[in-house]
């Protein structure tokens, strides 16, 4: 009760309490109305990071214990995350958003790149490509889940447009400063240079997994496609 006899606003429910409820609006908000979400797209107002944390941790969890993807309900997760349905349909529309946050905690965090470089910005994202290849061998787990994922055509579509479409996106745009920079050749189709990049990298990386991956892959792949592979000038 505060001091001039109304009563306490109540706590947020939201942190890994078990509670589900969801909490009353601001108190200039219009009737039935909730806050403005944050900007990230497709999520709800992250209310709470411990919660978050602790519902992907629950996937994680019980993915480690052998449960298989398809086999994991909103239920069980919110049960072992201790938090209710509600948080989780606050941050995530269902399994599928929720899983493919879980695949993007593991796996490591996309570089920084500056933007406005070429050649330079595309050689941090293919050396992404590299040690996200390197993290899948390295964790069974990891390996496990995409294999799962690919059985799964609604997941799997998930993971590919909110995933793999914005990263071959930001290469592609790369490749275009490049060749705007007089790095690379404007004469040539630019998402065919860029399918020879990426390509080269997850060749190594996907189809043969028993490629070595050496810390110096992309520099190489990088060179011998700047160089061309066709023999010097006058060598046999």
């Amino acid at each position: 009760m505060r001091d001039d006899g109304t009563p306490d606003p109540a706590p947020d429910p939201d942190p890994a309490s078990g509670s589900g409820s969801d909490p009353a609006p601001a108190p200039d908000a219009a009737p039935g109305t909730r806050p403005a979400p944050d900007a990230e797209p497709r999520r709800g107002r992250p209310r709470s990071a411990a919660a978050e944390r602790a519902i992907l941790d629950a996937v994680i969890g019980l993915l480690e214990a052998g449960e298989p993807l398809a086999g994991l309900s909103i239920e069980r997760i919110a049960r072992t995350a201790g938090v209710g349905k509600a948080t989780i349909y606050r941050r995530w529309t269902g399994k599928e958003e929720l899983f493919v946050d879980v695949v993007r905690d593991m796996e490591p965090v996309d570089p920084p790149v500056s933007g406005t470089e070429g050649l330079a910005d595309l050689r941090i994202m293919l050396e992404s490509l590299r040690t996200r290849g390197l993290a899948q061998r390295s964790s069974v787990l990891l390996h496990n889940i995409f294999a799962q994922m690919k059985s799964h055509p609604k997941l799997w579509d998930e993971y590919f447009s909110t995933v793999i479409a914005p990263r071959r996106a930001a290469i592609l745009a790369a490749v275009r400063r490049a060749v705007a920079a007089g790095e690379l050749r404007d004469d040539l189709d630019v998402e065919l240079m860029d399918d020879l990049f990426v390509g080269a990298v997850l060749v190594r990386t996907v189809h043969r997994p028993d490629a070595p991956l050496p810390d110096d892959l992309v520099d190489r792949i990088i060179t011998t496609l700047l160089q061309g592979l066709a023999p010097a000038a006058g060598r046999v």
